[in-house]
């Protein structure tokens, strides 16, 4: 046993624990992959109490001597809502005071809550260093309650009608922070049934972070793998690895064109990762190591992506790579309006058109989306930081 010091006047640097070195290893591999960007920035803030997994908590508290159920009893009032540790009445002043002294109460401050005509809620949120991340809850009528997160502040992938690529990479975000977003709309009795990591940033870019949020979604929100999404533009490493590591969890594609041209000049990142035929690959391997269905995400731009002969082409694409039938789906939705591009949504003669084709000639499960928050710019790729003038 040894004395490690923690935290220093409210940062991670002083008030001194006794921890044994397997516990001193714990809660540094969570510092270093919970907390890392903001820890390589150089901040100086308290590590946040979403950065800390249930068993870095109890290797916390139990390092300060106390017993391992005050962990659980920490986590209760979290998840009831509540995150000053003052008002945790039921835990010693002492630790108490520990944990105000080395623990923020959360890294992700809320600036800004929009709620739509249709019920959709999102959330601006500013973190430590001054980023602004946004997150998106969807209520639906039959009681399903599903949480749009981000992976990234800003996003370098560039695609030229979203508008989170429209405003570039800021940040990798934490585990931690990542987590939080999800875990923050499922306080008190408000559960979620899924989470899509549809939110702002390119989730395979930041993979270990993501991998790591979505053990703590299983572990600690008790998210099943299939009510997990995660959404890639085509980063062909990253859809190897969820495979292995994530088997369960469903993988959702932005296609949005099916020939390199027209891809590459609303995706500029397609070339990077080696063009439709290597991605349509990557899809089809993932398909038949986990016999998940892929999904392929389609945005419907007037004149651009919504004819019928585009429909057979994305229709001979899908069957030239074995992913027609119950090997894939494509969710269709009109494009939604961004700032810094000028198209606009199909109508929906040409929507319904271009659904009857992958259906009827190809086999293919099509599904029309329902536009959500649309008028609080948190429909598909409206995220961006709203923050800005």
């Amino acid at each position: 046993m040894r004395v490690v010091s923690w935290c220093r006047a409210g940062s991670l640097l002083g008030a001194s624990a006794v921890l044994s070195g397997k516990h001193e290893l714990s809660i540094r591999r969570s510092l270093a992959l919970a907390a890392g960007s903001e820890l390589a920035a150089g901040s100086e803030s308290p590590l946040s109490l979403y950065a800390l997994s249930d068993e870095d908590l109890t290797t916390l508290v139990t390092g300060w001597g106390e017993k391992a159920y005050r962990a659980k009893q920490i986590r209760e009032w979290v998840r009831a809502g509540t995150t000053e540790f003052d008002e945790m009445s039921n835990l010693p002043l002492g630790l108490r005071r520990k944990l105000a002294a080395c623990v923020a109460p959360s890294a992700l401050e809320i600036a800004t809550e929009q709620r739509s005509r249709d019920g959709t809620v999102k959330r601006a949120y500013r973190l430590r260093d001054g980023a602004v991340i946004e997150s998106v809850l969807m209520p639906y009528d039959d009681g399903r309650r599903t949480a749009c997160i981000s992976s990234q502040a800003g996003c370098a992938m560039g695609c030229v009608f979203c508008a989170t690529g429209q405003m570039g990479f800021r940040r990798q975000l934490t585990a931690g922070e990542i987590y939080e977003q999800a875990a923050r709309f499922a306080e008190g009795d408000a559960r979620l049934t899924n989470v899509v990591f549809m939110g702002m940033g390119e989730p395979m870019l930041n993979y270990a972070a993501v991998s790591e949020s979505i053990r703590r979604l299983s572990d600690e929100l008790g998210m099943g793998s299939r009510r997990i999404t995660v959404s890639t533009v085509g980063v062909v490493p990253g859809i190897a690895k969820l495979a292995v590591d994530h088997p369960g969890v469903n993988l959702a594609i932005s296609l949005h064109a099916a020939d390199e041209a027209a891809r590459s000049a609303l995706l500029p990142a397609n070339a990077r990762y080696g063009g439709l035929d290597v991605l349509m690959k990557a899809a089809s391997d993932y398909w038949r190591s986990t016999k998940r269905r892929v999904t392929f995400e389609w945005a419907l731009a007037r004149g651009q992506n919504d004819d019928v002969a585009t429909a057979r082409r994305l229709g001979h694409l899908l069957r030239a790579h074995h992913l027609a039938g119950p090997a894939s789906h494509v969710n269709v939705i009109p494009l939604n309006p961004t700032k810094g591009y000028a198209g606009g949504p199909a109508a929906q003669r040409a929507v319904d058109e271009f659904c009857i084709v992958l259906r009827r000639e190809f086999g293919v499960g099509a599904t029309v989306r329902t536009r959500r928050g649309i008028d609080i710019d948190a429909g598909c790729g409206q995220l961006a930081d709203s923050l800005l003038p």
